[in-house]
């Protein structure tokens, strides 16, 4: 084993790790987050997978300087790593601030108000995939339309008794389509440039896919409705008794659609929102705000601003006196995001030193080889960036990792690289939100109210369009060739 403390100049180039080593900090992650998962179920996301990405990535380290790295070029690859994250750790924060204001506000009240006067059980699973779709593909962000309109969605949800593991599963369905289908999105950009495919072209190829697993997805949602009577008229009229359910409450969620549509950065479109919940909040609300300030001694000035701060920081707790209705208020805040926060770094942490040491090329290696089919070729490509997403902890590096280690031999084959720019999309994007450990899954987790494992069985869309892909190259289809008008004008 080299020495860590030896001069760079005086030791020997690392060398890559044999495929057995390779598998020893992958085998001791899946071993600890299976007994995480059994000793503690759902609440396993609460600490202890972060203790076991914590103890996976020291065993990794110990593997890295068995092949010659030094603690601090893993120290300073971990650090890379979790620096890819913070944009996402912002938005986190600024989405927890923005459900504490939008609560307080009544903004949440009023979209539930108005999702149980248009929405009927029947069709409402359906309908959620479909204003999701819309919504993101306008967009371009899944994150920002589950921190948005999926919140409220969740509340007519609960108010209607239905499955909340479904409505979230619906909601990620539909975003996650829109995502990957925009021109305005990170996700659909970085695909391209990985795959060095043109933009227009990847979002034409990628519709092939994912509009026949949208429409699966939609059926399926349509017979998971739940038919029968459903009678709102004693929640919306109690309400609308208590709360504005008029305009002024929705001055928030229109500025964040509009600002979203003009690109503004994630972050600063959803705390501008919060801000604009929390200004909301003191012109409809005031008592609200006055309540979650708790200090009567204070100027009525004063009071309004420490309500909304500590809205924006701890969150609101209602007190309506229904326990319903409480529940869906008394929620968000910085502070609800920090053990999120936490299995985000921790993931990120081991995704960057497993990374370094080169354990994820060394088993990618054999799949490379043994794809010799477009079938295999693609299948091969789909389960790289699975676990990419499951090792790396962050949907960019699945995203950007497999893209440029398949283009060698996507090129082989003779296949465009829209081809692979669609594949990447298909798979990498759409399953980071599969993972509890994933910063997307721990997002939707977080932001939703729904543990991943619980809504994973129902986000049909992120299932089933990666086996869609696959059933393309197996069959040959739009497998678009290098040498043909359209292949080329993607290059």
């Amino acid at each position: 084993m080299t020495d860590p403390q030896m001069p760079a100049t005086e030791r020997p180039e690392p060398r890559a790790p044999t495929m057995l080593w390779a598998l020893v900090p992958i085998v001791a992650l899946v071993a600890m987050l299976a007994a995480a998962y059994g000793l503690y179920g759902d609440e396993a996301a609460l600490g202890a997978n972060q203790i076991a990405l914590m103890l996976a990535a020291v065993i990794a380290a110990m593997v890295g300087l068995r092949c010659g790295h030094s603690f601090d070029e893993m120290r300073e690859a971990a650090i890379a790593s979790v620096n890819t994250g913070l944009t996402a750790l912002f938005i986190l924060l600024a989405v927890g601030a923005l459900i504490g204001t939008w609560a307080m506000s009544g903004t949440l009240v009023a979209m539930v108000y108005w999702g149980l006067q248009i929405l009927s059980p029947d069709y409402f699973y359906f309908t959620v995939v479909l204003i999701c779709a819309a919504t993101a593909l306008v967009i371009g962000s899944s994150w920002t339309v589950a921190g948005t309109i999926g919140i409220g969605l969740m509340g007519v949800a609960a108010q209607m008794g239905l499955n909340p593991a479904i409505t979230a599963g619906a909601i990620i369905s539909g975003a996650y389509f829109g995502d990957k289908s925009s021109p305005l999105s990170d996700a659909t950009n970085l695909a391209t440039a990985a795959a060095g495919a043109k933009l227009y072209d990847h979002i034409i190829e990628t519709l092939w896919t994912s509009v026949p697993t949208l429409l699966v997805c939609l059926v399926v949602f349509w017979l998971l409705g739940a038919p029968g009577e459903f009678d709102a008229s004693a929640i919306t009229e109690g309400l609308a008794a208590n709360f504005n359910v008029g305009f002024i409450p929705f001055v928030p969620l229109i500025l964040v659609l509009g600002l979203a549509v003009a690109r503004v950065p994630p972050f600063l479109t959803i705390f501008v929102g919060a801000l604009a919940g929390g200004i909301v909040a003191v012109i409809i609300s005031p008592d609200s705000v006055a309540a979650a300030a708790d200090d009567t001694g204070l100027p009525h000035a004063l009071q309004m601003i420490k309500g909304v701060w500590t809205a924006l920081a701890s969150g609101f707790v209602s007190d309506t006196g229904s326990p319903g209705l409480d529940q869906l208020l008394s929620r968000g805040g910085m502070e609800s995001m920090l053990i999120t926060i936490w299995l985000i770094l921790s993931a990120l942490s081991f995704g960057g030193v497993v990374d370094k040491i080169g354990a994820l090329d060394r088993v990618l290696a054999p799949v490379l080889k043994a794809a010799d089919t477009t079938g295999k070729l693609i299948g091969a490509l789909v389960a790289a960036a699975l676990g990419t997403n499951i090792l790396a902890s962050d949907q960019y590096i699945a995203i950007v990792l497999p893209g440029k280690l398949f283009q060698r031999a996507f090129r082989k084959m003779g296949l465009a690289p829209v081809v692979l720019s669609r594949a990447v999309g298909d798979s990498a994007t759409v399953t980071s939100a599969l993972v509890p450990w994933n910063s997307c899954g721990a997002y939707m987790a977080a932001t939703l109210g729904v543990a991943t494992v619980n809504y994973l069985p129902f986000a049909f869309f992120n299932i089933l369009n990666p086996l869609v892909t696959i059933l393309f190259g197996v069959m040959g289809w739009r497998m678009l060739r290098s040498d043909t008008p359209k292949a080329a004008a993607a290059e």
